[in-house]
Formats: structure tokens, C-alpha cells, sequence
């Protein structure tokens, strides 16, 4: 194999017609001041699309969502750290909760009409990606489905959740700290665990004719899950906690 080294006075400027400031024997950084505007739009930022949430007009005074859907306040966006650090922008986590605000009439399933199981003022924890975005009154809000919800918080404090239909709430077990063979593993290397204790589950969900399914596992069971099903969250005595569907728990350990 040949190989070949390319020198300074090697290069030509005469191949570069777009860069006039390069010499043969020595590269010189051009600015972004010194480049056309209208260059840098067109090339630069061709795929920068922003999105928004919509602004309801203040005419409208009220919302009323259809079906089975709910309308959240979303809660405010953690600005700081505990020990009062101020986040940027781009570190603050972007929430998954808030307070219902007002709900749809439900849905039908064959000839039942199933209302919908959460009541105004509840706060809920929701699927991170669920939902419109609306601006009203002045305030963040959601609109999304009701099976898009987690389940139901009365403290602020995620191992008291209340799962909602199919989904269960289960304390993740720590990462182990050794291998098999007793070396200590660093941060880095420790292993996502899929392994914890159910600690609630939902009331199941709905067959067709309306009635409530019981799901295969209960409070206090050992179980294995799908690694990367669900979402996580940081109780406030340091333990993660995972909330999915009962389908992404793939076996009971005893």
C-alpha cells in the first residue's frame, strides 16, 4: 500500500477558489463575519425547523377537551437545583406532571360508555412525549389521552403513585456494585438494572365490554422487565422507581 504525506507547500490555493485568504504554506481562519449572511442561511440552517406551543386567543375563556381526553396545567419547570443552583435553559428537565383542569366524556367501548377515570383537580404524572401543547392563559397546558397518563399523585413523591389501567409502579433494584468474580465496578460500568419490586399497580384495563381485567402481578412481587421500557424517576429517599404497561414485566422471581 502506498501511502502519501501531504505537506503545507504542498497544497494549492488555486484548488480552493472559495477560501481567498488560504496560502500555500499557511491556513488562515476566516470568520463568520467575513461570510455572507445570506450564505450561511441558506447552507447552515436549511433543516432548523422551531417549534412552538399553540397560544390560545384570549376571547376564549374555557376548554373543554372530547373524548377521552384531558386537559393538564402543566407544572412549572424546576429552575433550580437544591442546593439553588439556577439551570440553564438547556438542563432544566422538562416536566411530567401537572394538575387536571378539565376532562372529556369519556369513550365507548362496544355498548358501554366508559367514563373517564380522573377527576379535575387530580394531579397526574403523564408519558414524557404525550399530548398538544397549548399556551392558556397565560399558563402551559397538555391535551392528551387518558391512557397517556401514569396514574394519579396525592403527595409530591413518586412512590406514592397510583397507577392508572394496565401500568404498575415498581422500585428498581440498586446496580450491583461487584461482578461475580468481587471486582468493584466503576460508575460507568455498572449495568442498568431490570430487576425491582412491585410496589402498586393499576385496577387493569378495559375488555369490551367495559369491565376491568386483573393483571398477572401484584404489590410486593419480585420482578424481572424490559430494559428499556417505561419511565424512570428519583424518589425523594433517593431510590429509582419505573412505571410501564404489566406487558413489558417478562418474569415474576421468587
Amino acid at each position: 500500500m502506498t501511502t502519501t504525506q501531504l505537506t503545507a507547500p504542498s497544497i494549492s490555493a488555486r484548488n480552493l477558489p472559495s477560501f481567498e485568504g488560504l496560502k500555500p504554506s499557511a491556513v488562515k481562519l476566516v470568520s463568520m463575519g467575513s461570510l455572507k449572511s445570506g450564505y450561511v442561511l441558506k447552507r447552515s440552517f436549511r433543516g432548523l425547523v422551531v417549534k412552538a406551543a399553540a397560544v390560545v386567543a384570549p376571547k376564549y375563556t374555557s376548554i373543554t377537551p372530547l373524548g377521552d381526553r384531558v386537559l393538564v396545567k402543566i407544572k412549572n419547570v424546576e429552575e433550580k437545583t437544591q442546593g439553588g443552583i439556577l439551570l440553564p435553559t438547556t438542563a432544566q428537565t422538562k416536566p411530567q406532571g401537572g394538575e387536571v383542569i378539565a376532562t372529556g366524556e369519556g369513550k365507548k367501548l362496544g355498548n358501554a360508555k366508559i367514563e373517564i377515570s380522573v377527576k379535575t383537580g387530580a394531579q397526574v404524572i403523564y408519558t414524557k412525549y404525550a399530548g398538544t401543547e397549548l399556551v392558556f392563559n397565560g399558563s402551559s397546558h397538555l391535551i392528551l389521552k387518558e391512557d397517556d397518563i401514569f396514574g394519579t399523585l396525592e403527595t409530591d413523591d413518586i412512590k406514592d403513585l397510583k397507577p392508572l389501567n394496565d401500568r404498575v409502579l415498581i422500585k428498581v433494584d440498586p446496580a450491583e456494585e461487584k461482578t461475580a468474580g468481587g471486582l468493584l465496578l466503576t460508575e460507568a460500568s455498572k449495568e442498568k438494572p431490570s430487576f425491582g419490586t412491585i410496589i402498586a399497580v393499576g385496577p387493569g384495563p378495559l375488555d369490551d365490554e367495559g369491565k376491568r381485567a386483573a393483571l398477572p402481578v401484584s404489590s410486593g412481587d419480585s420482578v424481572m422487565y424490559s430494559k428499556y421500557a417505561g419511565s424512570e424517576f428519583k424518589g425523594s429517599d433517593g431510590s429509582f422507581y419505573i412505571v410501564l404497561r404489566v406487558s413489558d414485566v417478562i418474569a415474576r422471581l421468587s
